[in-house]
């Protein structure tokens, strides 16, 4: 199995223990005994990684293969190749630490029989690219690593269309706007994103829907992909997103951010022929967008 590192300045032993959630122990007597190696060669546990760094990891899973759970999904599009999933909020993508259950993963390893990509290692097959647990939307599947490694470089080369709309806290005066403002992990909280000097680059387009007495509902089109990338840049220039507890945002009821992942477009990768995409929020989203329209 290999795993392309999406960080930099990270030790590998630490990454790893993240990433295949195993004992960290574990992981540096696999380091030491050669099973798993960096781009090709043997490298010490306290090896810090560059981004896209390929790991080739060489351990037996068993004991730490996920469960295949029963679990509704709302499959928006499917077909031999990939999915398209719409995906609740307070829904965990994927397994980590201590927590490898009522994932989308373990509905979809029910849903497939398995059957999904395994570029990204045990714990997230078919994951191309992910939403937070408390954001709602649409996501795009992987059946194998073929299709998994097309997906990926239109991701990165931009090919891939994404549209969220949002609740933000306070009215924005102007009709759209354009945020550049790098992101990087928070010193003080290494859970939470920050915009910081050093940062990735990070660029989110966002046009006004409608204004309401406090708020704004919004579009956003993400031109790079940073984790927390939306919640980050609404709090950045002070009109966080209602419901969202970690950015600053007003707390109305424990349904999660008021952020939803809206529309999708791509190319497919093996019938070549461009797909779109498109789904409401749920319930719960909406009867929050009611009370701001009304006050």
């Amino acid at each position: 199995m290999n795993i392309i590192s999406k960080v930099s300045n990270v030790r590998l032993d630490k990454y790893l223990t993240i990433e295949l959630d195993m004992t960290r122990s574990n992981i540096i007597n696999n380091i030491k005994n050669g099973n798993i190696l960096v781009n090709g060669k043997m490298v010490k546990s306290g090896y810090n990684l560059k981004e896209n760094d390929e790991i080739s990891i060489n351990i037996e899973y068993e004991d730490n293969k996920l469960e295949a759970e029963n679990i509704p999904l709302d499959i928006v599009y499917e077909d031999e190749y990939l999915i398209v999933v719409n995906k609740k909020s307070g829904m965990v993508v994927h397994p980590g630490a201590g927590n490898k259950k009522n994932t989308l993963v373990n509905a979809l390893i029910y849903h497939t029989n398995n059957n999904l990509s395994n570029i990204n290692g045990c714990t997230r097959p078919g994951i191309v690219h992910r939403i937070d647990k408390d954001t709602s939307g649409l996501l795009l599947i992987s059946k194998n690593n073929d299709v998994h490694n097309i997906i990926a470089n239109d991701f990165k080369n931009k090919k891939i269309l994404r549209k969220y709309i949002a609740l933000v806290q306070g009215v924005i005066k102007e009709e759209n706007g354009k945020i550049i403002a790098p992101i990087g992990r928070s010193e003080n909280d290494r859970k939470k994103m920050c915009v910081k000097e050093n940062g990735k680059k990070a660029i989110t387009n966002f046009k006004v829907i409608a204004r309401y007495k406090n708020s704004t509902l919004i579009e956003c089109i993400l031109e790079t992909g940073r984790t927390h990338q939306i919640r980050v840049h609404m709090s950045y220039i002070k009109h966080p997103i209602i419901n969202d507890a970690v950015y600053g945002g007003t707390i109305i009821n424990d349904y999660g951010q008021m952020l939803h992942a809206k529309y999708i477009g791509f190319n497919h990768p093996v019938k070549n022929k461009f797909l779109e995409f498109e789904k409401e929020p749920e319930e719960e989203f909406l009867n929050i967008l009611e009370m701001f329209k009304n006050s």
